[in-house]
């Protein structure tokens, strides 16, 4: 180990592990409660947790009523409040904690925030709910009857106090918290909005929140909604056993929310303490920050309520030395959903949505029939899948697809055969051409020495191939009065694997555009397993799944090895994933190599949807390094300029598409440098630093 930070550790990654408490509660016993708080502000902080946000009241029990107007309950809640400060001194989490407090003959349901034998501040709620089985106002004061804006408390003669602070660590600035309480949340604007604003990425809420039928599941969308709508994470912890089950019951629901997404959740109705981590990324809310530019917009709106708010120091030390990796689960596959369920949804979403494209297409430039090439590989089947459902859309026969089958020198007789199977299955218009010959006379005309027989197999003898492909296909469209679809996919695009101007890069519409290669496999997958085809069509669509990747435009050598794309380009289950994080979020090449061994060093880890045993690979950080590297280089490094000119084509998901009318804009000439240099900080081995 190195005093420098590790780079398996997730705070070198902007990373931030947040942790939410639900003790047992003992109604009016606030010495007890104290113990359960700083037993598990213990526990969070052996998981090296930078905060641990308790209950609302927690350190006295939500339903003591009229007991808050007991001032031996008021004073030992001090007492607990000041066991917690005292335990702190050699904790570094920094914890979150409920309590009762009076300030200037005023009730307050405040949140302590603790740290290091000092409270950094105090928030009090804003909005006391007073209808159905609630009667806050009764024992509490609204939080902006505070008077001042600090007060004395523990020796301490200056702590922070109301709603409009910010917690910023010291050591990480992109983690700023805000606090509000319960029904904060439920108001039509809540306090968090403006925070988040402010700057705030972490948004607390103690609550004590009682629990009805059905009541789980709206808080799962308040919480969720509100992460999303102020682009921030939210942790949500809730009291569990112990509270006064005089008239209400409690499920102890603790959540953490980024940007819409749920990250965990305690188990309800435990009965036991809970302490539940969430790692939250915050390079991933500040990018999101950046990208939608109507979060600034809506902060100047209203600067005036965000320039009220203070920002508090926290001096809390990060472990970045150690050795952490996430708790987090990152997918193998962030294109494919892991949950069957919504990964069939999904799959039936992107063929409306291809379709759709498609068929608007031929609409406008009023045609009936289409062309297409097939290879009998993974992008001309998908690609020809689609275009069976856009005439059947338009109520045309199977024949207005016309599938030219073309094969060249380096066509294998496997492929050659899936092709016309697929094509006779499916019941298009099937046209075969031998492009050799006039590949040939391309040679011949341009002095390459294959025409005299030379077996170089160079850029130009492949590139003449995809050339005479796109030639016959074009000709073919004037001829029939149809349109040229394009089968290249998004992976290929972002790697540069494509021929400029003729072969997969050209067409009148490109269905696979924004459709990356592992999610071509799924879509094949699905179209085999529906049932929606005969028998014949679903086992040719399987063969095609199991077939090597490859461009097939050198020949077999002598001992059958064929071109593998894969050996050049990488593997592309590992550039998808290389492409999404780069591509939607910006990241650092480092972090992707992070985020990328997360997810892939172990092959036990995560979820393989759909994949056999024998095709669950691992990948270790210098392999993940190398084909990044591969990646940046390709991507950033000089093959913008293909994508500067494609055709037109539909946007499928948020991971993000490379139209240069659409998500991405860039130049053609600029240099993969930056990535590279960034990306070398990223160690060759495991063990490295």
């Amino acid at each position: 180990m190195t005093d420098g930070p590790s780079f398996f550790n997730l705070y070198r990654h902007n990373f931030a592990r947040i942790a939410v408490a639900v003790p047992r509660t003992h109604v009016a016993d606030p010495s007890s409660n104290a113990k359960e708080t700083i037993a598990l502000m213990r526990e969070a902080d052996s998981r090296h947790a930078a905060l641990t946000l308790f209950p609302e009241l927690g350190l006295s029990a939500y339903a003591c009523d009229d007991l808050f107007q007991q001032r031996a309950l008021l004073d030992a809640c001090l007492t607990a409040l000041n066991d917690v400060v005292i335990a702190s001194r050699d904790i570094e989490t920094v914890a979150i904690v409920g309590l009762p407090l009076d300030i200037d003959g005023l009730l307050f349901n405040c949140a302590a925030v603790v740290h290091r034998g000092r409270i950094l501040g105090l928030v009090p709620k804003t909005y006391l709910p007073n209808y159905r089985e609630f009667y806050e106002s009764r024992q509490f004061a609204r939080g902006d009857r505070l008077l001042r804006d600090s007060i004395a408390l523990f020796g301490q003669s200056d702590v922070p106090c109301g709603g409009a602070l910010l917690f910023r660590l010291e050591q990480q600035p992109l983690l700023t918290f805000h606090i509000e309480i319960c029904e904060d949340l439920w108001v039509p604007v809540p306090p968090s909005s403006f925070a988040a604003l402010a700057g705030a990425t972490v948004l607390l809420n103690l609550s004590a929140s009682n629990v009805t039928v059905g009541k789980a599941d709206f808080r799962r969308e308040l919480v969720g909604g509100q992460s999303a709508r102020c682009l921030a994470a939210y942790a949500y912890s809730a009291a569990g056993y112990g509270e006064s089950t005089t008239d209400l019951a409690w499920d102890g629901h603790g959540v953490v929310y980024e940007n819409g997404n749920l990250l965990a959740q305690t188990q309800r109705f435990l009965d036991a303490p809970q302490c539940l981590v969430a790692d939250i990324d915050l390079d991933r809310l500040i990018s999101e920050r950046m990208r939608q530019t109507t979060f600034g917009d809506t902060a100047h709106t209203h600067r005036d309520a965000c320039a009220r708010f203070r920002t508090i120091s926290v001096p809390a030390v990060l472990p970045r030395t150690i050795r952490l990796p996430l708790e987090r689960t990152y997918e193998r596959f962030p294109y494919v959903p892991s949950n069957p369920a919504l990964r069939d949804e999904r799959c039936r979403e992107i063929y409306d949505i291809q379709v759709q494209g498609l068929v608007t297409r031929m609409r406008a430039a009023k045609v009936s029939r289409l062309v297409i090439g097939v290879s009998g590989g993974l992008d001309s089947t998908q690609a020809l899948l689609v275009c069976l459902r856009a005439v059947a859309a338009l109520k045309l026969p199977c024949t207005a697809v016309i599938a030219c089958i073309m094969p060249g020198f380096g066509t294998s007789e496997r492929t050659l055969d899936q092709a016309r199977r697929l094509v006779a299955a499916l019941g298009c218009e099937a046209r075969e051409i031998d492009i050799r010959p006039s590949c040939l006379r391309m040679f011949e005309d341009i002095g390459h020495p294959y025409a005299n027989g030379e077996p170089v197999h160079d850029v130009t003898f492949e590139n003449v191939q995809a050339g005479e492909r796109t030639n016959h296909l074009f000709r073919m469209a004037n001829q029939y009065g149809a349109l040229v679809v394009g089968t290249g996919d998004l992976s290929e695009l972002a790697l540069g694997w494509c021929t400029y101007g003729v072969g997969d890069h050209m067409s009148h519409y490109g269905v696979n555009a924004s459709v990356p290669k592992t999610l071509i496999q799924y879509l094949i997958r699905r179209s085999a397993q529906w049932g929606t085809l005969n028998d014949q069509a679903s086992a040719t669509l399987l063969d095609v799944l199991d077939t090597e990747i490859s461009p097939e435009l050198i020949p077999a050598g002598e001992t059958g090895a064929i071109q593998r794309t894969e050996d050049t380009v990488g593997p592309y289950e590992l550039q998808d994933f290389n492409l999404y994080y780069l591509l939607r979020f910006g990241y650092r090449p480092s972090k992707v190599a992070f985020l990328a061994w997360s997810a892939w060093h172990d092959a036990t880890l995560g979820s393989w949807p759909d994949l056999p045993e024998e095709e669950r690979h691992a990948y270790d950080i210098g392999t993940i390094k190398r084909w990044l590297g591969v990646f940046l280089q390709r991507f950033f490094g000089g093959q913008q300029f293909k994508r500067s000119c494609l055709p037109n084509g539909p946007k499928v998901g948020s991971g993000g598409s490379l139209s240069p009318r659409g998500d991405y804009r860039a130049p053609s000439d600029s240099t993969a440098s930056a990535w590279l240099a960034e990306l070398e900080g990223v160690p060759n081995e495991d063990g490295g630093v």
